[in-house]
């Protein structure tokens, strides 16, 4: 069953960088979708697409259609603050916010009115275990997110994502800024994750894509060059540009 399905999309900058082109893909539900290739592919570019981040940037124009379970998110009318409920997004770097561990968590749903305690520790907890994390701060709730590791704040910006229950989690390099242990561990998480989100990700690193891709979708220069199951793709691809840049000769 596809949960995004993305048609003939094309966006271009305002310094007429044109970063999409004509790409169309479908996401499959409850899979991690990965998104690879060389850097300025348009990989960032069709995540925040998706959630609407681009609005935020200078876009000079952005045609075709993103559907989320059927409905348009690039239509004029789209309520961005639902979408972006729907719709979770964890960046490459931590970006804990300057607040407790608990407040980090529970700000979206605060945000949202959200006031009944009981409700906001439910929430913090789920998220939290969730992430992985919870064993490891319960205790630690009202310390500031800065006392974190890299690696703990993350999964606690992975935790803050999921704490409003996102049908979509985008992941753009999760784990660039990571060691490789606190990369493993992250990467166990998000296989436990698609269990119950869609997830699309745009890893830092072709090995990375490799290890986590049930889907696997291949840009160069904003073109969707080749798309497939994961393990197909890696092992077998179908372009020539797809094998020379797997086996890194470019990139």
């Amino acid at each position: 069953m596809f949960k995004v399905r993305i048609q003939n999309l094309n966006l271009r900058y305002s310094d007429d960088v044109e970063s999409l082109k004509g790409v169309s893909l479908d996401i499959e539900a409850n899979a991690i979708t990965v998104i690879f290739g060389p850097a300025g592919g348009g990989k960032s570019t069709l995540l925040r697409a998706i959630n609407r981040l681009n609005d935020l940037a200078d876009v000079k124009t952005c045609t075709g259609q993103v559907l989320i379970d059927g409905v348009d998110v690039l239509a004029p009318h789209t309520d961005t603050n639902a979408l972006r409920r729907k719709v979770g997004m964890v960046f490459a770097r931590p970006t804990p916010l300057p607040l407790s561990i608990y407040a980090n968590v529970s700000y979206a749903l605060e945000l949202a009115g959200e006031r009944r305690r009981f409700k906001l520790d439910e929430a913090v907890e789920r998220a939290l275990r969730q992430a992985r994390l919870w064993d490891e701060i319960n205790d630690r709730l009202k310390d500031s997110a800065y006392s974190l590791s890299g690696g703990q704040q993350q999964r606690l910006c992975i935790a803050r994502a999921l704490a409003i229950q996102p049908e979509l989690l985008l992941l753009d390099e999760p784990t660039s800024a990571l060691d490789p242990i606190t990369t493993a561990n992250i990467e166990d998480t998000l296989q436990d994750l698609k269990k119950t989100y869609t997830i699309i990700m745009a890893p830092h690193n072709t090995q990375q894509a490799a290890r986590m891709a049930d889907f696997a979708a291949f840009f160069l220069q904003g073109e969707l060059i080749e798309y497939g199951p994961g393990e197909a793709l890696f092992a077998r691809p179908k372009d020539k540009r797809t094998q020379e840049y797997i086996e890194g000769r470019f990139g």
